[in-house]
């Protein structure tokens, strides 16, 4: 039976990384969640633009690469990958579920989400994945890890 990682010592790395972020670091973005009911589509299933849900704000930590240019017959096009780190008990908290497509604003620029991972886990462990009844208490998904890309503002 484990010793370590139960809810208790779960609830303080909690409490201690919601400080952090929230009232330490205190960087915010802003989210747009995609509206997909809100949407209308053609015939064939596109849609001319995009409606999205009224902004959250959240906190969390961001990695940006340095920005790149390419140059066209169109003209030049900047282009940064950027991934926003968040606690994912902050994001069940307000009951949100980041998904491709969906738009984050952060420094007056406008970032699409490319993939989501989410596989940092405290001892090891996820509790909603135990096989064993003796760990169903131990362990939990800790963070939620977005990859996306600056997007333009026509867009």
């Amino acid at each position: 039976m484990a010793l370590f990682g139960k809810s208790r010592d779960i609830n303080l790395f909690h409490t201690i990384n919601s400080e952090l972020l929230k009232d330490i670091i205190q960087t915010e973005i802003a989210y747009y969640k995609f509206a997909l009911e809100q949407t209308t589509s053609n015939v064939y299933g596109e849609a001319m633009g995009k409606n999205y849900y009224e902004p959250m704000k959240i906190a969390c930590l961001i990695d940006r690469l340095d920005q790149s240019w390419s140059s066209d017959d169109f003209g030049s096009d900047m282009n940064q990958a950027i991934t926003f780190k968040f606690l994912k008990n902050e994001l069940k908290n307000i009951n949100l579920t980041p998904e491709v497509g969906d738009i984050l604003l952060f420094r007056n620029n406008f970032y699409e989400i490319d993939s989501r991972i989410e596989n940092q886990l405290i001892m090891g462990r996820d509790s909603d994945y135990a096989i064993s009844s003796e760990t169903t208490n131990h362990g939990d998904s800790f963070s939620v890890l977005i990859s996306a890309h600056i997007s333009r503002v026509e867009k």
